[in-house]
């Protein structure tokens, strides 16, 4: 493993080849997968600064683990991405400054890696490490005089300098994703001290203000909840997204009323044709695909899961009828995602990337 200089998007699992390689490990064609694989890897892997689920080694060992192939050598490359950014992250903390986004998110940060190292099937200190990680998000920063969420940032979702900063919520950047981490982490039976307390605060924010992409301070110092206004309903941003990260949190403690909330959440949310009518297209990120997915996976942890059965057939239907037009080949906003979708099936776990399982 190296952190050389690799050609651009041949081991992005976003939209490169090990994205395709999914497809093929999943519908059981190794040999094609293979191929992929080899043009992900010609020109080393990244395990520098810029290593995450989606990228570089970590990403590398999430395909080749849903073929159970990752061995001790991506591993251990995993393990020194997940020690040195665990490094900064302390570094980061004990100077008093805001997390970026990028610090804990699911795509480029810590989220994603605590949920690569969750489907490794055992409990390792690093996960355990993480997990805490992301526990200590759920307390307080002080900055400015202020007290702001842990996981508040002081850029925006571009990463230009946002005046006051915000707090992200989205399950792609946003504080959805280390609750969906932690909650699935209670799941598989891998605790750290504070771990439910923390599931709590983070649902709870979303109560509040996971109706909103993020919120800014301007809406926090307004001491009123913002109204959201009318956005694309999505896997990465908005209802869904957020519905399933509550509804696995519900899971997590056992709360029946926040899980029947998340649920009709995402019924009323995709029963609805203005909403509906905001996605043009069928990807796993932003469209069909990605819906589609994500409501499987609430109704099968629904005690009443038959509640979704039309709206499952209908978004199939729209991402079928949408596919075609995907001029990407790739994993989150191309065919392959897309077709994943379509097919149904996760015996191999890869809905595990988007934190929905």
């Amino acid at each position: 493993m190296t952190a050389a200089t690799v050609p651009p998007g041949t081991q992005d699992l976003s939209e490169g080849a090990l994205g395709m390689a999914l497809l093929h490990i999943e519908r059981g064609d190794l040999t094609a997968a293979r191929q992929n694989l080899v043009l992900a890897v010609a020109g080393g892997v990244s395990a520098g600064a810029n290593a995450s689920l989606f990228h570089g080694a970590p990403a590398l060992e999430f395909v080749l683990g849903r073929a159970g192939r990752a061995g001790g050598g991506v591993h251990a490359a995993v393990d020194r991405v997940v020690d040195a950014r665990l490094a900064a992250a302390r570094r980061r903390r004990e100077s008093g400054a805001l997390p970026p986004l990028a610090e804990f998110d699911l795509i480029r940060g810590l989220s994603g890696l605590g949920a690569l190292l969750l489907v490794r099937g055992s409990a390792p200190s690093r996960l355990t490490d993480v997990l805490a990680y992301l526990v200590a998000l759920s307390r307080p920063a002080h900055t400015g005089g202020r007290e702001l969420p842990g996981w508040w940032s002081a850029a925006g979702p571009d990463g230009k300098e946002m005046n006051g900063g915000h707090g992200n919520n989205g399950v792609a950047h946003g504080i959805a994703g280390p609750l969906a981490v932690l909650s699935l982490a209670h799941r598989a039976d891998v605790h750290v001290p504070g771990q439910l307390d923390a599931i709590g605060v983070f649902a709870r924010w979303l109560d509040a203000y996971g109706g909103s992409y993020w919120t800014t301070r301007a809406q926090m110092d307004a001491g009123e909840l913002p109204v959201p206004e009318p956005a694309r309903p999505s896997w990465c941003y908005g209802p869904p997204g957020v519905a399933r990260a509550q509804q696995l949190a519900a899971l997590a403690l056992g709360d029946s009323v926040r899980r029947q909330a998340a649920e009709d959440t995402l019924v009323r949310t995709l029963s609805s044709p203005v909403h509906l009518a905001r996605i043009t297209d069928a990807t796993l990120c932003h469209g069909w695909a990605g819906l589609v997915t994500l409501t499987r996976a609430v109704a099968a942890d629904s005690p009443v899961p038959d509640r979704f059965r039309p709206l499952i057939t209908d978004l199939n239907t729209r991402l079928a009828d949408d596919l075609h037009r995907l001029t990407k080949p790739g994993f989150m906003e191309g065919r392959s995602g897309a077709r994943l979708a379509l097919d149904g099936t996760d015996s191999t776990g890869w809905t595990s990337a988007l934190l929905i399982t």
